[in-house]
């Protein structure tokens, strides 16, 4: 005899990021989770974190964070038949393309989730660019000088194609504010190109600004850390003056309404969401 599921439930937004353990970096995220409660109020939301060593850390200080194919065989085992996922990764680099291959294999089993629309990262599209430099712009810091630049640090993957898309946002920014950089730690642009650009522009004193979901371990190590590796020091040994906003992207709710766009927009390939 089959199994006959007849109880309602409700729609599922399953919010999917790389992690962190940083407890200040964390706020950022209940906001988010906030912002797509208010925007989605019928939707129970969870989240599932990409990174295992991020769930590992968290696992030893008490805190139980699902994989994203963990949420989803969880959701099919309650009996679910859909859910609409959203990807706040930066970029659609590796993780993100790890995620949808994962996700449509879900799709794909029997008795499985039938529709798993997952929405783009946060830089999908030129129009994406396009609003998050305008937003950025907005709030870059209050006691920047006129001469001072500002460099916007992402983490970056310099062996995915996707990772010109900070070459394409840098490109987006300096046409309307030249002292606006972007760099990756572990893609292109980086630091040497990044103080050649500096030299070039005659820049003495400069602002670092995570380009990253959160303000976690890489903007507060390698980015503003004080180990002779980091960004700060590098540039600080090539005699430009740094200061330090640590504020993710995250915490910035015009950013977050670009994902939620991007939610809504898969949300509208799936049933029970409005």
């Amino acid at each position: 005899m089959g199994e006959d599921v007849t109880e309602a439930r409700r729609p599922v937004v399953l919010l999917v990021a790389f992690g962190t353990t940083i407890p200040e970096a964390k706020v950022a995220f209940r906001r988010i989770e906030e912002r797509a409660r208010e925007r989605f109020p019928d939707a129970e939301v969870r989240w599932a974190y990409t990174s295992k060593i991020v769930r590992r850390r968290l696992a030893a200080q008490g805190t139980d964070l699902d994989s994203p194919e963990i949420a989803l065989a969880r959701l099919m085992a309650e009996g679910h038949r859909e859910a609409t996922l959203l990807s706040l990764h930066v970029f659609p680099g590796r993780e993100f393309h790890d995620l949808n291959h994962n996700v449509q294999l879900f799709s794909k089993m029997a008795k499985g989730l039938a529709r798993l629309p997952l929405a783009k990262p946060l830089l999908s599209s030129y129009e994406d660019l396009e609003r998050v430099a305008s937003v950025l712009l907005d709030h870059l810091p209050a006691g920047r000088g006129r001469s001072e630049a500002v460099i916007l640090v992402g983490h970056g993957n310099q062996a995915h194609p996707a990772d010109m898309v900070y070459t394409a946002m840098a490109h987006v920014l300096s046409r309307r504010d030249p002292l606006v950089l972007v760099g990756t730690i572990q893609g292109k642009p980086g630091i040497n190109e990044i103080v050649s650009q500096l030299q070039t522009l005659g820049v003495t004193k400069a602002w670092l600004m995570p380009f990253m979901a959160v303000a976690g371990e890489h903007a507060r190590k390698d980015m503003a850390g004080d180990q002779p590796a980091s960004w700060k020091s590098i540039l600080s040994a090539h005699g430009i003056e740094c200061r330090v906003q640590l504020k993710g992207l995250a915490e910035i709710p015009a950013v977050v309404d670009i994902w939620l766009d991007h939610l809504r927009e898969a949300a509208s390939r799936a049933t029970g969401i409005e």
